[in-house]
C-alpha cells in the first residue's frame, strides 16, 4: 500500500470518527431543561438530534406546553417527521394559542405535502376567521423547506382561493400571493366579476409558466 493511499484511508477514518462522535445521542434531561427555560438558542446548539425528544414531549404535554415547544419547533427551523406528525394532530385545535402556534410551526419543520394541504383547507374552510387568517400567514411566511416544485401545490390553492365567495379568503389569498409574487394581476377582492375572472386568467397562464420553468 503506498504512502498516498494510506493517507487517504487515514483521513477517511477520522472523518468517519467525527460523524459518530457528533452523532451522539442528545441527553433528553438537557433538553426538558431548555424547553422549562425556553432556551432556544441551547436546543439549537445541540442540533437535529432534540426533534424526536421534543416530539415525544409535546404528546405528552398540555395545551399550554404544546404552545410552547410548537413555539421552540418554529424558531428551531429543523426538518422533522416526528415533530409534523405531533404537530398534524393539533391542525384542527379550537385552542386558540395552540392552533396558531402549530399552523405556524408546521411549515418549519416539514415540506411535506400534507402541510401545505392542512393549511390550504384551514384558510379556506376553517369557521374561524382568525383562523383562516393565519393559515394564510403561514404559507405566505412559514415554509422554510418547501421546493420550488412543491411551490406548485401552495400557487393553485392560493389561487382557487381567490375564487371564493368568502371576501376574506380572497383577500389572504391575495395577500399570501402577493408576498410570494410580488404580483396581484390586476385581482380585486371586491372587483366585478369580469375583473375578477380576467385576472384568474392570467393567475392561471402565470403558473403554467411557471411550472414549465421548474
Amino acid at each position: 500500500m503506498n504512502k498516498l493511499l494510506r493517507l487517504a484511508l487515514l483521513t477517511l477514518l477520522l472523518i468517519n470518527f467525527s460523524n459518530v462522535a457528533n452523532s451522539e445521542p442528545v441527553d433528553s434531561e438537557l433538553v426538558y431543561q431548555y424547553v422549562s427555560t425556553k432556551n432556544t438558542k441551547a436546543l439549537k446548539e445541540l442540533g437535529p438530534g432534540v426533534m424526536p425528544i421534543l416530539a415525544e414531549l409535546y404528546v405528552t404535554s398540555d395545551d399550554r406546553q404544546k404552545v410552547k415547544i410548537a413555539n421552540i419547533f418554529k424558531n428551531l427551523v429543523f426538518k422533522s417527521e416526528e415533530a409534523r406528525k405531533v404537530l398534524m394532530e393539533d391542525i384542527k385545535t379550537d385552542n386558540k394559542d395552540l392552533r396558531i402556534a402549530v399552523q405556524y410551526a408546521l411549515g418549519m419543520v416539514s415540506n411535506d405535502g400534507s402541510v401545505v394541504n392542512a393549511l390550504l383547507d384551514n384558510m379556506q374552510y376553517d369557521k374561524n376567521a382568525y383562523f383562516r387568517d393565519k393559515a394564510a400567514c403561514s404559507l405566505a411566511y412559514f415554509q422554510a423547506h418547501i421546493t420550488d416544485e412543491q411551490k406548485v401545490k401552495l400557487y393553485e390553492g392560493l389561487i382557487n382561493g381567490l375564487s371564493s365567495s368568502n371576501r376574506q379568503v380572497r383577500a389572504i389569498s391575495l395577500q399570501a400571493l402577493k408576498i410570494h409574487t410580488g404580483q396581484t394581476k390586476g385581482f380585486f377582492v371586491n372587483g366585478t366579476a369580469t375583473n375578477q375572472s380576467e385576472s384568474l386568467r392570467k393567475w392561471q397562464e402565470w403558473l403554467e409558466e411557471y411550472k414549465s420553468n421548474l
